[in-house]
């Protein structure tokens, strides 16, 4: 059994609204899904440790006495709000280009000249944030190196967060890094003269051309060691190698900022930089391999590491990425290679090197993502690896805060969820009072919401949803959507109605920030569904779920314990009743009346949504059998589910997971593939509704535009 422990301090003054299951049992005054919400809510289960995650010296007692909340009480929401710092924000000089010069080091003496930004990435990962970011500042305005130290900053900032200024900021900063790079460059190639531009520019034009074919960047022959040393032969100087690997870095770091941003014109500048990227890097890495057995001698090991970073980096974010987002980025002409991409990245943590912690984390986010995207297929084969690199990254970085993030996820995955909400309450207490004390904070305690709906723990969700809320992280109409969700399922159906009332105007264009000009898919989905509970005067609601929805959407049954899965069944069954009760009533007055004014029931699309909810939690217990008469029921009915149209796809993927799990593997690729194609049908078909509005909204502003127009002139006249 392998056994991370993750060694960390803990500190007595620890304040976070989280409070036992005990406190989960129904008051009188709660409403019968409250009611269902507590079964077994007393009982003491823990998930045994079966990939061996364990975290030394708890010593964090988060029970406290709380007062059973009332369905008209306010709720009250206690969080630690951390203290911004005015050295948070990372800035780039714009004229650094001009203070540029070229590094005529030779990779020793490259290597001592480096010394500070290592040990500087040494304190970033041992939670010494303000320390990293001085050393960083010391020569970011003349030396690549030390900027990109800073640029990291920013982009581990920007994906905490993903909050658009944050990822605005990094962008800029690494535009700035890029240039920087790219000058120094520039400024080095001047010293080819002759037969040195040719082999520049013909190790370029090779390198573009032959990386076409596969997703090795390059192959080529090594030269005879006694052309290097007799100069019979010319190499790309260390430095102009060092400033690639940063260039293509900053080109890196840029593409993943770009793919968070869910634009199409966001996946073309992905893929733009993804092709500079890999240009650069595979420029070091033709010279690398044409150096043979010196490499040693005319490279660093920093831009050696730096090299198996980003290629290795660059073909696991591509063997990745969704069809619809590859057919975007499609310039590439070679194939993204995963087993390579595992393979560099293991190798350069092994080498301990500047970019050795990058890896780690590379691997590990990887890992983590994956998997909580497809549970049913890849906790098997990406948990174990995911628990090894966890390990030796704690070797190293015991008390990381951003190590501990990432065995809060972790733990999470291999079913352990009281075990990462604790890694996640370490993550923040080891970053106290340091640059990246608000992020961490934040994100962690997202986890931790998340991981109380996982344990059916919707108090102590509702109040980390809400403080978040009102600390402005993330989405705004998405954690508002949360906590009423929350709500509803505790039982307070008043104040889940008013959560659900402001979201109209977080999401209204008006209200968002400059950055925020468009609507993530999140934050559709979330209007469509108050939108249609205000249709109906929310009087509905009984007959949907929508913590368990939501739930579903981040594939959490998978992940879930038993007892838990048994109460969401519970509940599931419970909506579905009250669907049945209100057809009956309706069928009851059609049988009485003549042409009644009600009209008949159609209750397609809320069911559809319970059953896929309920079809998704059997084929969690391992009840895929099942399972089917409700799938079968959803695509029977397909023709008449209209509000709720991605519960069709998404349908067809659960009917795969069910036939994978009864054995049907080639049934069960072919489910896959019919969820693929409706899904691009649906999107298309919302897509072109949205502009048709958007259209239709334009006309109706034009001329209210020009009918003013006119006024305005017959009253001038």
């Amino acid at each position: 059994m392998t056994v991370a422990i993750l060694q960390v301090k803990n500190d007595d003054d620890i304040n976070y609204d989280l409070m036992s299951s005990e406190t989960n049992s129904s008051s009188s005054n709660s409403s019968q899904r409250s009611s269902v919400t507590s079964i077994d809510s007393n009982h003491d289960h823990t998930v045994p440790l079966e990939l061996g995650l364990v975290i030394h010296a708890l010593q964090i007692s988060s029970e406290q006495e709380v007062k059973d909340l009332k369905p008209t009480q306010a709720i009250e929401i206690k969080s630690t709000k951390p203290v911004h710092s005015s050295d948070n924000m990372i800035v780039l000089n714009s004229d650094t280009i001009k203070h540029v010069k070229p590094s005529i080091l030779l990779p020793r003496e490259q290597e001592i000249a480096d010394e500070p930004v290592c040990r500087a990435i040494h304190l970033l990962f041992n939670n010494q944030f303000m320390e990293a970011k001085k050393l960083f500042e010391t020569h970011a305005n003349t030396d690549p190196l030390h900027a990109s130290g800073l640029g990291f900053m920013s982009f581990f900032k920007a994906t905490m967060t993903l909050d658009p200024k944050s990822i605005e900021n990094a962008i800029q900063v690494l535009i700035s890094i890029y240039t920087m790079a790219t000058a120094q460059i520039s400024r080095a190639s001047g010293s080819y003269i002759g037969s040195s531009i040719f082999q520049y520019v013909s190790s370029c034009y090779q390198n573009l051309k032959s990386s076409r074919a596969s997703a090795i960047p390059i192959h080529a022959t090594p030269v005879k060691p006694k052309l290097i040393e007799t100069h019979k032969t010319h190499i790309i100087p260390n430095g102009t190698l060092r400033a690639h690997v940063i260039k293509a870095e900053a080109c890196l770091q840029m593409a993943i900022l770009y793919l968070f941003q869910e634009k199409i014109a966001s996946y073309v500048k992905c893929g733009l930089n993804l092709r500079r990227a890999y240009t650069s890097y595979s420029i070091v890495w033709q010279e690398y391999k044409r150096m043979g057995q010196l490499h040693n001698e005319y490279i660093d090991q920093n831009t050696i590491s730096g090299i198996q970073f980003g290629i290795g980096a660059i073909h696991l974010i591509l063997s990745s990425l969704p069809p619809k987002i590859l057919c975007i980025i499609s310039a590439f002409s070679w194939k993204p290679d995963r087993h390579l991409g595992f393979a560099l990245l293991k190798l350069c943590f092994e080498n301990k090197q500047s970019r050795s912690p990058l890896a780690s984390a590379m691997l590990l986010a990887y890992y983590t993502t994956l998997i909580q995207f497809c549970p049913q297929l890849l906790a098997d084969t990406y948990t174990q690896p995911a628990i090894e690199t966890l390990l030796e990254a704690q070797k190293i970085y015991p008390n990381s805060s951003i190590f501990l993030y990432f065995a809060g996820k972790t733990s999470r995955i291999a079913q352990n969820l009281n075990l990462s909400t604790e890694s996640f309450l370490y993550a923040i207490e080891t970053s106290k009072k340091e640059w990246a004390e608000v992020e961490i904070h934040q994100a962690s305690r997202f986890e931790m919401g998340i991981n109380q709906m996982m344990q059916n723990n919707w108090k102590e969700a509702v109040g980390l949803f809400h403080g978040l809320f009102q600390e402005g992280y993330g989405s705004p109409a998405v954690l508002c959507y949360l906590t009423g969700a929350c709500l509803d399922m505790l039982g307070q159906r008043t104040e889940a109605i008013l959560t659900f009332a402001q979201i109209p105007a977080l999401v209204r264009p008006s209200a968002r920030s400059y950055h925020q000009k468009s609507t993530s898919g999140m934050e559709s989905y979330v209007m469509r569904k108050v939108v249609f509970f205000q249709q109906s005067g929310y009087q509905d609601m009984d007959m949907t779920m929508c913590a368990l929805e939501c739930l579903y959407l981040i594939n959490a049954y998978q992940l879930m314990d038993m007892v838990q899965l048994e109460q969401n069944l519970s509940l599931t069954d419970y909506s579905l009743s009250k669907i049945l009760e209100a057809e009956k009533l309706e069928y009851s007055i059609r049988a009485k009346e003549l042409l009644p004014e009600t009209p008949p029931p159609q209750y397609d699309n809320q069911r559809s949504v319970l059953l896929l909810i309920k079809a998704a939690i059997l084929n969690a217990m391992g009840r895929a059998q099942e399972a089917i008469v409700h799938l079968n029921w959803i695509i029977d009915h397909k023709a008449t589910i209209k509000i709720d149209s991605w519960a069709l796809p998404f349908a067809y993927w659960e009917v795969g997971c069910t036939s994978w799990s009864l054995n049907h593997k080639t049934r069960a690729q072919q489910f896959w593939e019919a969820a693929l194609r409706l899904a691009m049908q649906i999107h298309l078909a919302m897509t072109q509704a949205s502009s048709m509005t958007h259209a239709t909204v334009t006309k109706l502003d034009n001329k209210l535009s020009e009918s003013q127009g006119d006024q305005t002139e017959e009253m001038n006249n």
